[in-house]
């Protein structure tokens, strides 16, 4: 696992709870309830592509092609 993936998971995790809480404040709820949805599908969608790596790379190592 390289650590810059947990740095940008951490990094989207601050931005969007900055955001959220300034949202909130200003009685945007909806809009801060988007902004966290939209975090969680980037972070699902860096998650999903590590996962594909990991599969291709069992696949190499096992020879199932």
């Amino acid at each position: 696992m390289d650590i810059d993936l947990i740095f940008k998971v951490g990094a989207i995790g601050i931005v969007v709870a900055v955001f959220n809480q300034i949202l909130s404040k200003t009685g945007r709820d909806e809009q801060a309830m988007f902004v966290t949805l939209t975090g969680v599908i980037v972070v699902m969608a860096l998650i999903v592509g590590m996962m594909n790596d990991l599969f291709t790379e069992v696949k190499s190592i096992f020879n199932l092609y």
